[in-house]
């Protein structure tokens, strides 16, 4: 299965996602301590939140994909590199210099294009699960977006 060139129903980057509170559904679920509960399709704007629900619902994506020795392996690169993208943004919030958090918010940029790349596997691998992975690379992508961002008014004044 080849990924689409042109801007079809396949094309990642023009289909709205689906709703990713549906992989955190369940009414215990809260990343909070006062409680807040939160849904990724709300877009919080506390980005160490967002980042927070990107990785638990990937997380989350991962549980539903077949266990197979190829998927085994994308398997564990999709959750390394989705919940690495909130750790390492968290660890740029305690950062030391402007240089060190240039660095850490380099690494999240880096971490959410590799956790876009293994979502487009899996579905490439099981295309039943396409259109939740096209959600996920949706949201990965937006935090991508905001990442680069950052780290582009960061390194203008370092």
């Amino acid at each position: 299965m080849e990924l689409p060139i042109h801007a079809d129903e396949d094309d990642w980057s023009v289909l709205e996602p689906a709703e990713l509170a549906n992989s955190l559904d369940d009414e215990s679920f809260s990343l909070r301590e006062e409680g807040e509960q939160y849904a990724v399709a709300k877009r919080p704007f506390d980005l160490e939140e967002r980042t927070t629900l990107f990785g638990a619902a990937s997380v989350r994506f991962c549980k539903k994909v077949p266990v197979c020795p190829t998927n085994n392996r994308l398997i564990d690169q999709l959750v390394g590199s989705a919940t690495s993208v909130g750790a390492n943004y968290m660890e740029a919030s305690e950062r030391v210099s402007k240089k060190d958090f240039v660095f850490i918010i380099s690494r999240c940029v880096k971490e959410a294009k590799e956790a876009r790349f293994f979502l487009r596997m899996i579905a490439v691998s099981e295309p039943g699960l396409a259109s939740e992975a096209r959600a996920l690379y949706k949201e990965a992508s937006e935090l991508l977006l905001i990442l680069a961002k950052i780290r582009r008014v960061a390194t203008g004044s370092i």
